[in-house]
C-alpha cells in the first residue's frame, strides 16, 4: 500500500535560511527596542475561550463570524486559537491582577491564526510583535508608543517608503455623533452601496470608508469627517498627540478615512503603510481602544497599542546571512577528537562563533574548514600535542592573536 508524502497545511510556512535570518532579525531587534522603553514581556496562551474574541472582536465581523479557528474541548467549551494579541492582554489584565501594575506597558511576539484566502504577506499562521499601554489615558502614551514603533522600523531599516498615517476617531461623544451623520448619509444611497456595505450600514457605518468596493468609493469621498463632529477635549487630545510626534521628529500623515469600526475605539488610530508589499501595504498598526475592557467585563480603563506582523516586516528587511564563522577547529587526528570538543567549547563560552571540523575523511578536513570561510582556522594534530600542544593559526592577525591565547589556556 503506498503512502502519500505529508505536505504543509494551506496558509502555513516552513521558514528556513536567509528567510528565518530575516524573521529572527526582526524579533531579536523588537526585544532590544522594547527593553529601551521598559514594556515588560508577557507570554500568552495560544488559545482562549471563544467568548474573549467574539466580545472584544465583535460577533459581526469578519474576523469573528469566517475567519476564527474554534473548536469545542473534551469538556464541551468553546475554544478558538488566538486572532490577535489585544483581547488575551485585555482577558490577562482583568482577571490576573495587573491592574496594580497600572499603567502597565507589555510586549510579547508569537504565532496567530486566522482562516483567511493565503497571499504574499498574509497566512493562516502568521506571526505578529505586539506592543500595549494599559491604564494610560494621557496622549503621552499614545506618542511614546508611535515613537517607539518609528525606532523599530528605523533599526530594521525598512523605513524608507513607509509613511505613518494617522487619524482621530475622538472621544466617546463625538464618534457616537459622527456614527450617525454616516448612517443618514449612506442610507440615502443605500442601494448603489456593495453588499458588504448595506449589511454594515446600521451596526458599523465606519467600516464602509475604509471599503475597496469600487460602488462605494463613489460615495466615501464625501460622507461626513470626523473633524465636523470632535469636541474641544478630543480636539485638544490629538493635538497633543501630533505635537509630541512633532517634538519626537517622527513625521505623519493625516489620513482621514483610517478608521477603526469596532465602539470600543477612541481617538488615536494609525498605521504605518509601504507600496514595496503589493496590496498588503500595511507593515504595522494600532489604535487607542479604551472602551475594550468594560466590553470583557473589566472596569473602565483606557488602553493604547499595536501590532506587525513579522513576515511582513522580514520580507521588507530582505534576505539575511547566517552569522559568519570566526573559527574553524580542524581535528586532523581522530585520536585528539575530544582536546577539539573542549577548545571549541572554550572558544564558544568566550564568544566567537566556531565550528569543529572533525567529521569525514581526516586529510580532507582542512579543506573542508576553508570552504566554510572562517575568519581563522585552528589545525589540532598529534604531533602538536609532542610539543607541548603548540596550536597552528591562520587568519587576520587580531583574530588569530586573541585565539592563540585562548587554546593555549586550553591546550596546556
Amino acid at each position: 500500500m503506498s503512502t502519500q508524502t505529508p505536505q504543509a497545511i494551506r496558509g502555513t510556512q516552513d521558514i528556513f535560511g536567509p528567510d528565518a535570518e530575516a524573521f529572527a532579525f526582526v524579533v531579536e531587534t523588537f526585544e532590544r527596542v522594547r527593553k529601551l522603553y521598559r514594556f515588560r514581556r508577557v507570554e500568552m496562551p495560544v488559545f482562549e475561550k471563544t467568548a474573549v474574541f467574539s466580545r472584544s472582536l465583535g460577533e459581526t465581523t469578519d474576523v469573528v463570524s469566517k475567519e476564527m479557528y474554534s473548536f469545542e474541548d473534551r469538556g464541551g467549551e468553546s475554544l478558538t486559537l488566538r486572532p490577535e494579541f489585544t483581547a488575551g492582554i485585555a482577558r490577562a489584565f482583568i482577571t490576573d491582577g495587573w491592574q496594580q501594575y497600572a499603567p502597565l506597558k507589555v510586549a510579547t511576539h508569537g504565532p496567530l491564526f486566522r482562516y483567511e484566502r493565503p497571499q504574499k504577506g498574509r497566512y493562516r499562521q502568521f506571526h505578529q510583535i505586539d506592543a500595549e499601554v494599559i491604564g494610560a489615558a494621557e496622549p503621552q502614551a499614545d506618542v511614546e508608543l508611535l515613537v517607539m514603533a518609528d525606532q523599530l522600523l528605523k533599526e530594521l531599516c525598512v523605513s524608507d517608503g513607509v509613511t505613518l498615517q494617522l487619524n482621530t476617531l475622538g472621544d466617546g461623544a463625538s464618534r457616537d455623533a459622527w456614527r450617525e451623520a454616516l448612517i443618514a448619509y449612506f442610507r440615502a444611497v443605500k442601494g448603489d452601496l456593495s453588499e458588504d456595505s448595506q449589511d454594515r450600514l446600521e451596526r458599523n457605518p465606519l467600516r464602509i470608508l475604509d471599503s475597496k468596493d469600487p460602488r462605494d468609493k463613489v460615495f466615501t469621498a464625501e460622507a461626513p469627517k470626523i473633524d465636523d463632529f470632535l469636541s474641544d477635549e478630543a480636539q485638544d487630545f490629538f493635538a497633543k498627540v501630533t505635537g509630541g510626534l512633532d517634538a519626537a521628529g517622527v513625521s505623519w500623515t493625516r489620513a482621514p478615512a483610517l478608521v477603526r469600526g469596532l465602539d470600543y475605539y477612541r481617538h488615536t488610530a494609525f498605521e504605518f503603510v509601504t507600496d514595496r508589499l503589493g496590496a498588503q501595504g500595511t507593515v504595522l498598526g494600532g489604535g487607542r481602544y479604551d472602551g475594550l475592557m468594560e466590553a470583557l467585563g473589566g472596569s473602565p480603563t483606557p488602553a493604547v497599542g499595536w501590532a506587525a506582523g513579522i513576515e511582513r516586516l522580514a520580507m521588507l528587511v530582505g534576505e539575511r546571512p547566517a552569522a559568519s564563522l570566526t573559527v574553524a577547529v580542524v581535528v586532523e587526528d581522530d585520536s585528539i577528537m575530544l582536546k577539539g570538543l573542549e577548545i571549541v567549547s572554550h572558544l564558544r563560552r568566550n564568544g566567537y562563533v566556531a565550528e569543529l571540523v572533525a567529521s569525514g575523511s581526516p586529510r580532507k578536513r582542512r579543506d573542508k574548514a576553508v570552504k566554510l570561510d572562517p575568519e581563522c582556522i585552528v589545525s589540532l594534530h598529534p604531533r602538536y600535542v609532542e610539543r607541548g600542544f603548540q596550536i597552528s593559526t591562520s587568519g587576520g592577525d587580531d583574530v588569530s592573536r586573541n585565539v592563540d591565547q585562548l587554546v593555549a589556556a586550553v591546550a596546556k
